[in-house]
């Protein structure tokens, strides 16, 4: 069973290297009339704001923590500064990849109605886009009026957070209505009808009939389902069922849905995760990937298995730099993948065992997902960035093991056309693991944060990799801060999208529900129990939400439950995290398979098969390692963290 091309390619363009700003007007925006062009410049010029705005951070956070940390002269602005670019960067980064159809999708259960209801579906999903951002864009312009007059704890004026929320939301908008208008004038028309009438619909019946009006909680429910059966892009399924909640719920100001998506993104410690994705790529478009993979082929490539298991070693390596699981599998799928076709080896083994490394490699620090699980839990990041090497170590292990039983030789030769020299070669790698080894000193030792340490890795990636290798170029630098602006806006608007939702969780008491009810598992069954009960939750829903909703959604939910059962925090989120990966990159509907299947160059029919003894090995390692928590704890514990 197979998503449709639209599953994959929302996942893959935004995580991939191959998006160009410069390219052809994207989907919807016609050149050949006046509005499709002003749209392509509109979305260019956000891009490139964006691309700046995304600059200029790195540049605040680094010379903040240059005069804090050696000329002992703090700049007390900088946090609000760099938090108020970074509002400026997620709506304006989510609303390019709004303009280029690149947000996350599952059209899983939309593929398996009949044909003709294809187009439509596709049409009346534009319209819930265009509903939303425009809710979103009026509740802002309403919070915006109500805090003009208010300053932040320094003085700065309280609309530099409001108003990229405005501007942002009314860009995605103007994109969500070129996309949504974008087709057959009847199809268009019919499906933007039947919209409005569910709407009056809804609304007529619980302003006439209050004694049996649609409860808030259910008009959440509906909206969460109905979003992901239609396909609706994961952000904006989360921010359709909180935005059914508020406008149900006559207690709730509109003002608070975008004061509660804004907040969403107003946190310092999150600049960490578009800072690191940018330090990969740039090692990327420097040299230093094709370099280390180069380099692993032809000293490894003729022992049996080689082939995989550079492709553990890459991954595994890639991941202490980008943080993002994707960028990873971009990095290494794209240097990998020629190789094995080159010397003749199976590309769908290669790429299911590819899915499979991302989901070892989710708890290598600096990973994304960890940053975010410690983040919504209250968990430290640094103590979850060492909880999480041993049981990547064991993953990584176990999926060796299972690579050397059913691998071959290789002769490196035939990978590659010209071949680097070695020095040159040795040079790139000991460049790259100066680098790892700086973020995993810098984030250990608390003498930084993450945020300040991933800001060290885009200077160092910058001007190091420029000065060793003299591949990069002004107008390719550009590029990426450009491409790092989209991904992170993308992945970003998700995490605010779900704050909204999280705070009419609260409102309902869900946490206090689900709480009874799992402790009462617990109670009955014992915290072992709890603990893969949680895990299986989070292999079903890492799927079904694309893994970060998952994390935003139940870690905060189970982690105090799994505290007051007596089960270290630590050894919780890194197991959360690894399940939440197994259900992103696991078959039939995993997002990250797709994407990964999109990336080699491969099918998800021909990737399934190979891919499943990978993946019931991580399944059983996952389980011994809920079951041993000290491969989690070990670490930690002889660090005092």
């Amino acid at each position: 069973m197979a998503s449709s091309l639209s599953a994959v390619q929302p996942v893959a363009a935004p995580e991939t290297v191959t998006h160009n700003p410069a390219q052809a007007s994207p989907p919807g925006f016609s050149v050949n009339h006046a509005p499709g062009r002003w749209l392509a410049r509109l979305m260019r010029m956000t891009e490139y704001v964006a691309g700046a705005v995304l600059a200029i951070d790195v540049l605040v956070v680094f010379v903040s923590v240059i005069f804090r940390y050696f000329l002992h002269e703090p700049f007390d602005w900088a946090e609000e500064v760099a938090r108020a670019l970074m509002i400026v960067l997620v709506f304006f980064g989510a609303a390019t990849v709004l303009a280029r159809s690149q947000h996350v999708g599952v059209d899983l259960f939309r593929g398996m109605l009949p044909d003709r209801w294809q187009a439509g579906l596709i049409q009346f999903v534009s319209w819930i886009i265009v509903a939303v951002s425009a809710c979103l864009c009026i509740s802002s312009v309403g919070l915006l009026v109500d805090s003009w007059s208010s300053t932040t704890p320094i003085g700065l004026p309280q609309w530099i957070y409001t108003f990229p929320v405005v501007i942002g939301s009314l860009f995605m908008t103007l994109f969500g209505l070129a996309n949504a208008v974008n087709g057959p004038s009847r199809v268009v028309w019919t499906t933007l009808g039947i919209g409005v009438t569910i709407v009056a619909a809804v609304v007529g019946w619980n302003a006439l009939f209050p004694a049996f009006a649609i409860a808030p909680w259910m008009l959440l429910t509906t909206g969460f389902i109905g979003g992901l059966v239609l396909g609706v892009p994961i952000a904006f399924v989360l921010a359709l069922s909180s935005l059914m909640f508020f406008m149900a719920d006559p207690s709730l100001p509109m003002l608070v849905y975008s004061q509660q998506v804004m907040a969403g993104t107003d946190h310092y410690v999150l600049l960490a995760i578009p800072f690191f994705v940018l330090a990969g790529l740039l090692m990327e478009c420097n040299g230093m990937s094709s370099r280390l993979i180069e380099l692993l082929l032809r000293m490894f490539g003729r022992v049996r298995g080689g082939l995989g298991l550079i492709t553990i070693t890459a991954t595994a390596f890639f991941s202490g730099v980008s943080g993002s699981k994707l960028a990873d599998i971009a990095a290494v799928g794209g240097i990998i993948m020629p190789a094995v076709r080159k010397t003749k080896q199976d590309p769908n083994e290669t790429a299911g065992l590819l899915a499979c490394t991302a989901v070892m490699a989710e708890t290598i620090p600096p990973c994304i997902n960890m940053i975010i699980m410690g983040f919504v839990a209250n968990i430290s990041i640094a103590g979850l960035f060492m909880a999480g090497l041993v049981p990547a170590a064991v993953l990584a292990l176990s999926l060796a093991a299972v690579t050397i039983y059913v691998g071959t030789r290789i002769n490196p030769d035939e990978a590659f056309e010209h071949r680097t020299p070695m020095l040159r070669l040795l040079g790139g790698a000991m460049v790259a693991l100066v680098m790892v080894a700086m973020i995993g000193k810098g984030v250990t030792s608390g003498v930084a944060t993450s945020t300040e340490v991933s800001a060290f890795a885009v200077v160092y990636a910058l001007v190091v990799g420029w000065l060793a290798f003299r591949e990069l170029t002004i107008k390719s630098v550009m590029q990426l801060f450009v491409r790092s602006a989209s991904m992170a806006g993308g992945i970003l608007f998700i995490v605010a999208a779900a704050s909204s939702v999280s705070f009419a969780l609260t409102i309902q008491q869900i946490p206090q529900y689900l709480s009874t009810f799992m402790i009462g598992f617990a109670q009955s069954y014992g915290s072992t129990m709890f603990v893969l009960l949680s895990v299986l939750i989070m292999i079903v829903f890492g799927a079904v939400l694309e893994g970060a909703p998952a994390l935003i959604i139940f870690g905060p939910l189970l982690t105090p439950i799994a505290q007051q059962l007596g089960v270290n925090p630590l050894h919780f989120g890194t197991v959360m995290v690894i399940a939440m990966g197994l259900g992103l990159f696991a078959p039939p509907i995993g997002l990250g398979l797709f994407a990964t299947c999109a990336i080699t160059g491969t099918e998800l029919k021909h990737v399934w098969r190979p891919m499943m003894k990978y993946l019931a090995v991580l399944f059983v390692t996952l389980i011994v390692l809920v079951l041993v928590p000290q491969f989690s704890l070990w670490l930690p514990t002889r660090m005092g963290l």
